[in-house]
C-alpha cells in the first residue's frame, strides 16, 4: 500500500515537470518553425538571383534597349528628349526697338508676333524661314504738318541658319543668324501729309529695306514635342543711308515634329 502511494506520488510529479517544461518548449519550437520558414523563402529567392546579385540574363535590360524609356517625374511618366524631329514651328511674341527717321531725336518702341519654321539637315544643323510683324509709335520732329505720335508697321520676311549648342532634358541653347527685307509702312496716322513732306516731319517714306537678325535662344523643355522658348537678337537695318543696330527680344512656344 505504502508502496503504491509513491509510486504515485513519484509519477504525478514528474507529470508536473513535464508539463512545465512543455510550457517552456512550446514556444521555442513555435520560433524554430518561423526561422526556418524565412530561410527557405531567403533560398528561393536567391535560386532567382545570380550570384554577382543580378537578376538572371532574361531579366536584364539589354543595352541595347531604345532610348525611349519612360521616365517617371513629378507631373508623371514621360518619354525623353530625344532632339532626332526632323520640324520645328515656333510661335510667339516680339518686342523690338526702331528709329523710324535717321533723324529723328528718339527712338521708339514695336511690339507684334513671330513665326518661324526650322528643317533640321543634321542633330546640330536647321535652315530657318520666318516672319515677323511690328507695330508701334513713335514722337516726331516739330513741324507745321504732323505733331502727334506716328504709327509705323514694318513686315519682316527673313531666312538662315539655326546651330543647336549643348542641350539636355531639360533645356537646349540655340544660335541663329536670319536676313532679309523689311517692308516699312510710316504714313497710316499722318493724314494728309504728302509722302514728299514726310522727311520733314522726321520719318521715312514708304520703303523696303535690308534686316537681319543675329542671336540666340533657349528652349525650356516641357515635354519631347513641347518646350517654352527666350530669344534675344542683334537686329540690324538698313532703311537709311547707314546700317543700325537695335534689340528686339521674343518669348513664345516651340513644337517639335517629325523624325529625322
Amino acid at each position: 500500500m505504502l508502496e503504491t502511494k509513491r509510486q504515485g506520488f513519484l509519477l504525478s510529479k514528474a507529470t508536473q515537470v513535464f508539463e512545465g517544461r512543455g510550457r517552456r518548449v512550446w514556444p521555442g519550437v513555435l520560433m524554430a518553425a518561423v526561422l526556418a520558414t524565412g530561410v527557405a523563402a531567403a533560398q528561393g529567392q536567391s535560386s532567382r538571383v545570380s550570384p554577382g546579385g543580378q537578376a538572371p540574363s532574361s531579366q536584364v535590360q539589354s543595352p541595347d534597349a531604345p532610348s525611349t524609356t519612360l521616365k517617371k517625374t513629378r507631373f508623371g511618366m514621360t518619354v525623353p528628349v530625344t532632339y532626332d524631329n526632323k520640324y520645328e514651328i515656333y510661335g510667339g511674341i516680339n518686342l523690338m526697338t526702331f528709329q523710324a527717321g535717321q533723324d529723328l531725336p528718339k527712338r521708339m518702341n514695336l511690339a507684334g508676333g513671330e513665326l518661324l519654321g526650322t528643317y533640321w539637315l543634321t542633330p546640330r544643323l536647321g535652315l530657318g524661314a520666318e516672319w515677323r510683324g511690328e507695330w508701334g509709335t513713335t514722337p516726331v520732329k516739330p513741324n507745321p504738318y504732323y505733331n502727334q505720335r506716328a504709327l509705323v508697321n514694318l513686315q519682316m520676311g527673313m531666312g538662315g541658319v539655326q546651330w543647336r549648342g549643348p542641350k539636355n532634358q531639360y533645356a537646349a541653347l540655340n544660335y541663329h543668324a536670319y536676313a532679309g527685307m523689311a517692308s516699312g509702312s510710316f504714313d497710316h496716322s499722318t493724314g494728309g501729309v504728302p509722302a514728299a513732306y514726310l522727311p520733314q516731319v522726321g520719318l521715312y517714306t514708304n520703303r523696303t529695306g535690308f534686316v537681319s537678325a543675329l542671336g540666340g535662344s533657349v528652349d525650356i523643355n516641357r515635354s519631347k514635342n513641347w518646350a517654352i522658348r527666350l530669344s534675344p537678337d542683334l537686329m540690324l537695318e538698313h532703311f537709311g543711308t547707314e546700317t543700325r543696330e537695335f534689340f528686339a527680344i521674343s518669348g513664345g512656344v516651340v513644337y517639335r515634329i517629325g523624325k529625322r
